[in-house]
């Protein structure tokens, strides 16, 4: 009993150990973590604005790299430096008109993730229908060669031919293959004879 009592002490001191080792994890963690948000420097409101600003107008336009993604949606190193243009032309008082122009200007119109509707952007608008069209298209065609090549017609001996197969006849019609004219009966008797 005496050795009994002692076990379950030791038992009882470990989990208090490691009970303790918990807390104090857990004090620290939260003591981190208390440091670390009175160091973060406070977001002033007119640094939101203006990050609102900078996200909304990246949103407009497209990563030169990606081609599928907006700049603010891009990690790309050209998207960051254009991020990072937008902010300062904020900055300097820029509208978002004129930043978007003045984007235009310098890559052309396809920087912008919606281009105008303008005969140099035709492209740009009707090439994925075109392209959705043409798909279509060729598949019909497709479909249509491969249904003409499934109706060919028999002439009056293939059917016969092929009846006489199905309904397991030979060609005279007796309804039994004679030995020399069935595959199988000519490799039982090779194999009979060797």
């Amino acid at each position: 009993m005496n050795s009994l009592g002692q076990c379950a002490g030791m038992r009882a001191s470990g989990i208090m150990r490691y009970g303790v080792c918990a807390l104090l994890a857990l004090v620290f963690a939260l003591a981190g973590m208390n440091a670390l948000a009175q160091a973060a420097p406070a977001v002033s409101r007119e640094t939101a604005e203006l990050e609102n600003q900078v996200q909304r107008i990246a949103y407009t336009l497209r990563c030169l790299v990606c081609q599928n993604q907006s700049i603010a949606e891009s990690n790309a190193p050209l998207a960051l430096d254009l991020r990072e243009q937008v902010r300062e032309q904020l900055i300097q008082g820029r509208s978002e008109a004129e930043i978007t122009n003045y984007m235009v200007e310098r890559y052309g119109d396809f920087v912008l993730y919606r281009p105008p509707l303008r005969v140099a952007t035709l492209g740009l608008w009707l090439g994925p229908f075109v392209l959705l069209l043409a798909g279509a298209g060729w598949l019909v065609v497709r479909l249509r060669k491969r249904a003409r090549q499934a109706r060919t017609v028999l002439t009056p001996v293939q059917r016969q031919q092929a009846r006489a197969l199905l309904d397991g006849l030979d060609d005279s019609g007796s309804g039994v293959m004679a030995p020399e004219d069935d595959p199988a009966g000519k490799q039982d008797q090779e194999r009979a004879g060797s």
